[in-house]
């Protein structure tokens, strides 16, 4: 019985050491939104209550005094994206109020995809605050493109904190963050295949607050790079639609 129970620890082992290798791209099964809800940040609701989580665990660079924990959720539909984060956190920053101004230096929740899949590689990236401020832009063969904010003014944010805090909270906080994105959006800045059942998109999903006074990044599929660096497409992993 002792032997079997060896052999069966590292083949778990081994098993999450290969998940979690560059050379195995985490999928994740976006499901289909049935009705209509409600955008608050409530994480318990009825429509998110069977949704899979997406574990956002891998830490970047030097690893923090305090590992914030942070799971994410995804479905979508005919018209939009839906994700909403829960963050168990400490040291909470939240000192931008301005779009596409440098919302990651707060405690920031953040999703990179690349929805063409003839082009991987060309992908958006989304990153909104604890406070509910938000950037977007769009990388095409190494240019960026800024999502203007009267564009962006159509993506729909919740959020459980201020928006702005004084200093920051440095006991623990559970905070979540909800939003739902226009797929028409991204019609503007560039090209996308459209979510149905079996088409694929490539993502990471990202949490961080590099001035805070307890510096993280973390990621959900594995980054092999030696400083933290989010804009690192070819680590994406891959959403799967349902």
């Amino acid at each position: 019985m002792k032997k079997i129970s060896f052999m069966l620890f590292f083949t778990w082992i081994f098993m999450l050491s290969f998940a979690y290798s560059s050379d195995l791209p985490l999928v994740y099964k976006v499901s289909k939104l049935k009705k209509s809800m409600k955008i608050d940040a409530n994480w318990d609701k009825a429509q998110w209550k069977n949704i899979n989580e997406i574990p956002i665990r891998n830490f970047m660079g030097k690893l923090p005094a305090f590992q914030p924990v942070v799971t994410a959720k995804m479905m979508y539909d005919a018209e939009y994206v839906y994700l909403i984060y829960k963050v168990d956190d400490r040291h909470v920053r939240i000192q931008n109020t301005k779009f596409n101004g440098p919302v990651s230096t707060d405690a920031c929740v953040e999703f990179f995809f690349a929805p063409d899949s003839d082009w991987p590689l060309r992908y958006f990236n989304v990153e909104i605050n604890a406070g509910g401020t938000g950037l977007m832009a769009y990388h095409k063969d190494g240019k960026r493109t800024n999502v203007k904010e009267e564009d962006f003014s159509v993506v729909e944010i919740a959020h459980t904190l201020p928006k702005k805090l004084e200093q920051e909270i440095s006991e623990p906080v559970t905070w979540f963050l909800e939003f739902k994105m226009p797929i028409s959006l991204l019609a503007k800045y560039g090209n996308f295949t459209l979510p149905k059942k079996g088409v694929k998109w490539k993502a990471n999903f990202y949490k961080t607050s590099s001035r805070s006074t307890n510096p993280h990044y973390i990621t959900w599929n594995f980054i092999q790079n030696p400083v933290p660096q989010f804009h690192l497409p070819q680590y994406f992993g891959t959403l799967v639609f349902k």
